[in-house]
């Protein structure tokens, strides 16, 4: 393919890119936003899931040319309609805008945009004939202009802090005229100082990566909280690349408390300068000065030890740096400790924190001269600033308070004590336990050392068996004999009790397959279970084979590493066989109401004894927000799930299933707001049961009769919550509320499971899915899934859990795909997890099984030839099906491009129905046990998920591997990979790349295709429930989540609570009052 020149702006060309709201799509925005950036853009990257009016807001601050977005998550026309009218009636009606969402935006829909005023939708067919850097400089040249207009002398003279539009304006053209000498330019900036007020200037500088823009946010949000009369502009600089010209404005990203009336920011690129200021900033200062903002807050780029500029623009300053500044003789070439009238320590809850305070402060009382003073009494702070409500950050903030007070004469008042020694809450993993993952790997790798010296010993006892026979049939010898018979006792003595058994047991073990039926026991029960089937040829079809080892050896590495299905270390099969009479079969559904989901369930279920039923959830309902109007909201309202925001809302979902009935199974695709979407659940089928009971008695229950319900439908209830908040900060972006407080309802959860005797269900599908989705490869999706597995285990050991009362419900998912290590990723997973259960943590037999859902990849399913989409469907469900997985989704093959009919689901069903009723060898349920490729596949993957788990324990394990992003940044990586080879047609995918069909379907064949949508009255009757739900509970509503809040701040058991609360408020409510406890979740670069 012929690369494409780069455009080259003859103006500064300045976009805003996100993703829309309730979308954590973020993996092309991001491309695409990196591009722009090396063809010499400047980029404000606000991330995933923003809504209309914070885009919007944003692009009228920093005075854009054009909004950039993506959307994946439906709801997209009323999305960017929304958008342009709120640009026209903000008075920015020049930006233009930008997007794009691969087949999810279909041609009619993207006309229909383009005629609204949407400057250009792009299609895959725009990026198959331009490619992405033919994409970028379509934008490039269409932007390339000023926005400053010719009336900045009259616009400074009417700029008032409710005017945002016209400030940007007048910034953006002293930015452009700075050091050109234009007459006018230095005109306005005299005028300005004319005009200027006395408004303080808050300088904030510091080493890059030390958490700046996270320490002020947290700031601001102090600021307003807590001064609630008071206004703040925030001046946020950083480093233009010099080789390209384009600048990442990146701070707004990680900024919460911004998107407020009170708050102006604005993001300066440093351009020309050389230095961690703009050259601007000074003109800049003196055009905002004039506003009549209370405070401004300029953060400059990383500084380093000899920078302090900053201190020359501003009233006071504060220096923000981390504990890892090397030897503390270091701190003396810091010229910031000498010249700020702060300095923070930042992220304080690393190792070694509290000796760089005192170092900090030893400096700082040297450079002063303060011998008389106490060390305490420095001005150095140590803050969380990641963790809500941190108490360091908290002193800080009063400091900072008295600080401007002393040096700008104001009057400033706050509720925060000054010198409160920060702490490290909520502790995730203990300091004595931050190198479990190296623990584990050595472990396993321990175990298989162990195993290949028994099975050396075994062997040659065998050996030395088969020489003493020989001997005494061929030349009997009784000194040599003796000599023999000597050295195998010597080895059977070094053999372990464990060897033994199994030698000793072996010939047990295969005629107890080769009989005609197995007996095994499960909870007290004995279950019957026919050993073999029979083929149409009259040959009996053993559903367990076993090898026909003699060796001794062979035998201890087989049973070791293998044994038969249901035995450790389960490498084969956490049971004994396949459960009879229901189908590992589970299909996902979820659009529009509950009610019409409800109908998907009973038809995906109708012919199935057993019940498995798996809900997707629209992504308003992921973000734990309710139904609104508001058409960024409006337009995403049941479409890709189902709309759930009311416990009535669960209710009518799973209506007509007994949600007690032992074939029963639900399972619930959601993970920010999962705690207050399980209560919901449970409360549903609390309240079946209850009906059901008061139906037969015809009467009311007793307050005693209820609770016994209610114990009883709790420990009967199956099924899965995802929950798996790690791998969102990962890899899927619903995260919706701060890691550390999401964590710890994840343990509240799993604490009520505990107390509860909840047993048969899941508190936690640890998802590998999501991640191979956002681009990971078999290995990577593997070894972060099961080492979140272990953090969750770490953790809730931590909050004093035993293994065994919280490892049984733990759940794993995983995607597959056609990649040879796909094969085996059932068997690494359970083996690993199976090992390190019992040799390192010593956990019980139930605990050591992992048990997992597989889902066949979301990723191999093309827009181009989607009828090709079943054929890789089918093999993957074949790879899962051989490999034991426990139960399984088969993607319908159109969902590349819509949420599936009901046609292709059928298909998407029938695939598994082949496959376990029609194809011969699946009768088998060991079929890749033995297989030369497969043992070997097994090692080499177990071998590089245990390499990844030191790479992940020698940073810091998972949760320090997140604060840098190096699982979200080794998934991109991957992912870009595979888009390159995919591109180029080096791996060739047929139907896409190669193989092309040579009469491809029109836009026209495209807009006709059966496309689920929700329909604008389901929209409107969610929006009315909601409504009625609110009016029906509000007089209980208010004291329900003050209750709530209370139980939060307290430490008391927030999930306890939720099951209450759900019964009178809703999704959103509930959601925004744990961020007022919680905080929200920060989003990352």
């Amino acid at each position: 393919m012929a690369t494409v020149e780069i455009y080259k702006p003859k103006h500064h060309i300045r976009f805003v890119t996100a993703s829309s709201l309730f979308d954590g799509h973020d993996a092309s925005i991001n491309i695409m936003r990196r591009i722009m950036q090396a063809s010499g853009a400047e980029v404000i990257h606000l991330g995933h899931n923003r809504s209309v009016e914070e885009v919007v807001n944003a692009a009228i601050q920093e005075d854009v040319q054009a909004i950039a977005m993506s959307s994946y998550q439906g709801g997209h026309v009323e999305y960017f309609k929304y958008m342009y009218d709120l640009l026209q009636e903000k008075g920015a009606p020049h930006i233009r805008i930008y997007a794009g969402g691969g087949g999810v935006i279909i041609p009619k829909e993207i006309k229909e945009l383009h005629d609204y005023g949407i400057t250009w939708i792009f299609s895959p067919e725009d990026g198959r004939k331009m490619g992405l850097q033919g994409m970028i400089n379509r934008m490039l040249e269409q932007c390339d202009y000023l926005t400053a207009t010719d009336n900045e002398m009259e616009n400074l003279e009417k700029i008032t802090v409710d005017q945002p539009e016209i400030l940007a304006n007048v910034i953006t053209y002293v930015e452009e005229m700075y050091g050109q000498n234009d007459a006018q330019a230095v005109a306005v900036v005299e005028k300005a100082r004319t005009l200027s007020k006395n408004t303080p200037v808050l300088g904030i500088t510091g080493t890059g990566g030390a958490g700046k823009s996270s320490l002020t946010d947290e700031l601001i949000r102090r600021f307003l909280h807590e001064l609630p009369e008071k206004r703040v502009a925030i001046l946020s600089i950083d480093p233009t690349k010099q080789k390209t010209g384009g600048a990442l404005l990146g701070d707004r990203i990680r900024m919460n408390a911004i998107f407020n009336k009170r708050v102006f920011m604005r993001s300066l690129a440093t351009r020309g300068s050389r230095t961690e200021l703009s050259g601007a900033i000074r003109d800049v200062l003196d055009i905002v000065k004039t506003v009549g903002f209370d405070l401004i807050v300029v953060e400059t780029s990383g500084i380093g030890q000899g920078d302090a500029e900053i201190t020359e623009v501003s009233d006071a300053s504060m220096y923000v740096m981390t504990s890892e500044f090397g030897a503390p003789t270091q701190l003396e070439k810091i010229d910031m400790i000498d010249f700020a009238d702060l300095i923070v320590i930042n992220k304080f809850e690393r190792k070694g924190s509290e000796d760089a305070l005192r170092q900090v402060q030893k400096q700082y009382q040297r450079s002063h001269l303060l011998w008389d003073k106490d060390l305490d009494t420095m001005p150095v702070y140590g803050t969380i600033a990641s963790q809500f409500n941190d108490k360091g950050t908290n002193s800080l903030f009063a400091a900072l308070v008295s600080v401007l007070n002393d040096k700008c004469g104001l009057d400033w008042e706050t509720s925060y004590g000054q010198f409160v020694k920060t702490q490290k809450q909520n502790v995730i993993i203990p300091n004595d336990r931050q190198q479990y993952l190296r623990e584990i790997s050595d472990t396993v790798r321990g175990y298989h050392k162990k195993s290949e010296v028994q099975e050396t010993l075994a062997r040659k006892l065998f050996q030395l068996e088969g020489a003493i026979q020989t001997v005494n049939e061929q030349a009997p010898d009784d000194a040599l004999v003796t000599s023999l018979q000597s050295l195998a006792e010597g080895i059977k003595e070094e053999l372990t009790s464990e060897s033994k058994r199994i030698l000793a047991n072996w010939d047990k073990l295969k005629e107890a397959y080769a009989g005609d039926e197995f007996i095994t026991k499960v909870r007290g029960k004995e279950l019957r279970t026919a050993l073999t089937t029979t083929s149409l040829s009259g040959l009996k079809i053993p559903k367990v084979a076993l090898p026909k080892f003699k060796d001794y050896g062979e035998i201890l590495r087989w049973v070791y590493k293998e044994n038969v299905p249901g035995s450790y270390p389960y490498t084969a099969g956490v049971f004994p066989f396949k459960r009879e009479g229901e189908d590992p079969k589970r299909q996902f559904a979820g659009e529009g109401t509950p009610e019409r989901t409800n109908r998907r369930f009973h038809y995906l279920s109708k012919d199935d004894d057993a019940k498995r039923l798996s809900t997707a959830f629209d992504s308003v309902t992921l973000y734990g927000e309710d139904p609104d109007e508001r058409p960024d909201i409006y337009g995403k309202v049941g479409e890709s799930g189902v709309s759930i925001c009311t416990l009535e809302d669960m209710k009518k979902l799973y209506e007509g299933f007994d949600l007690c009935a032992p074939a029963t199974s639900v399972s619930m695709t959601i993970n920010g707001p999962a705690p207050i979407i399980l209560a919901m659940f449970m409360n549903t089928a609390i309240d079946q049961q209850v009906r059901i009971n008061e139906e037969k008695l015809g009467r009311a229950l007793t307050v005693e009769e209820f609770i016994e319900v209610k114990e009883g439908t709790l420990q009967a209830v199956r099924g899965t919550v995802q929950a798996d908040i790690l791998k969102e900060d990962q890899g899927q972006n619903t995260c919706i509320f701060s890691t550390e407080f999401a964590l710890r309802m994840m343990g509240d959860i799993q604490q009520y499971f505990i107390d509860e005797k909840v047993r048969n269900y899941y508190s936690v599908s640890i998802s590998g899915y999501h991640i191979a989705e956002a681009g990971a490869n078999p290995i990577s999706q593997l070894a972060f899934t099961l080492s979140n597995g272990f953090t969750y285990v770490e953790y809730y050991l931590s909050r004093g859990m035993n293994i065994d009362d919280f490892a049984p419900n733990l759940s794993f998912f995983f995607s597959n795909g056609l990649d040879p290590e796909y094969t085996v990723i059932g068997r690494v997973a359970r083996r690993i997890w199976a090992v390190a259960m019992r040799q390192k943590y010593g956990a019980n037999e139930r605990s050591q099984k992992l048990k997992y859902h597989v889902q066949t990849s979301g990723r191999s399913l093309h827009a181009q030839e989607i009828d090709f989409n079943d054929i890789r469907t089918t093999l993957q469900a074949l790879m899962a099906l051989q490999d034991n997985c426990n139960s399984l989704h088969t993607n319908a093959y159109d969902e590349a491009i819509t949420t599936p009919t009901e046609e292709s689901v059928r298909r998407a069903m029938a695939i598994q129905m082949i496959i376990t009723n029609e194809h011969g060898l699946s009768k088998n349920e060991n079929p890749l046990q033995g297989a030369f490729i497969v043992d070997e596949l097994t090692d080499l993957v177990e071998e590089m998920v245990l390499r990844e788990f030191e790479s992940l324990n020698d940073r810091g394990g998972v949760l320090g591997s997140m604060e840098t992003q190096y699982q979200r940044g080794k998934i991109q990586e991957e992912s870009m990979h595979y888009e390159m080879k995919k591109h180029s047609g080096e791996l060739p995918i047929i139907g896409v790349n190669t193989y092309l069909n040579p009469n491809p379907p029109s836009s026209d064949d495209v807009d006709n295709m059966e496309i689920a949508r929700a329909t604008q009255d389901e929209k409107e009757t969610q929006i009315l429930n909601l409504r009625a739900f609110k009016s029906l509970h509000a007089d209980q509503t208010e004291e329900a989540l003050k209750k709530l809040k209370e139980v939060a701040v307290s430490g008391g058991n927030i999930f306890q609570e939720l099951m209450e609360t759900v019964r009178v408020a809703s999704l959103g409510q509930i959601t925004n009052a744990l961020y007022e406890v919680g905080g929200q979740y920060r989003r990352n670069m």
